[in-house]
């Protein structure tokens, strides 16, 4: 896998007229190549359709994160879902709970000290991802 498939996502998620079906098959083809060495670019992306405020973009690209990195990225994903852009989060917050589920003693270290983060919104995130502790 390549840079060059990120790029063709990225692109498609920029594009309000592309294929929603096609731009969900790449992501989970990209989730599925198991390849981390992708995780910060595809980290690096996710912020930046943060700062643009682009809600579709997010929770694409925090689902192949997660599927990628796996409980490791529980930091990123609830940094990326503390920032309000008016979406339920129904994806992302799906891939945090099955996160914190699949590797409950791995999560609590990731998301308690996210609890005092200075950000009272990423600290809040994290105090709701930890309710989800078997």
């Amino acid at each position: 896998m390549t840079d060059d498939v990120i790029t063709r996502l990225i692109t498609m998620l920029d594009d309000l007229d592309a294929d929603v079906d096609a731009t969900i098959d790449l992501a989970d083809e990209i989730a599925a190549t198991g390849d981390r060495a992708l995780l910060p670019r595809l980290t690096a992306e996710l912020d930046r359709t943060i700062a643009e405020r682009n809600a579709y973009a997010r929770e694409l690209l925090g689902g192949v994160v997660a599927g990628l990195g796996g409980v490791e990225t529980l930091p990123v994903l609830v940094r990326a879902s503390a920032v309000d852009l008016g979406d339920d989060q129904d994806g992302l917050a799906t891939e945090i709970v099955d996160l914190v589920q699949a590797d409950p003693k791995t999560a609590r270290g990731l998301l308690q000290p996210l609890t005092e983060d200075d950000d009272l919104s990423v600290a809040h995130r994290a105090d709701w991802a930890l309710r989800f502790l078997p």
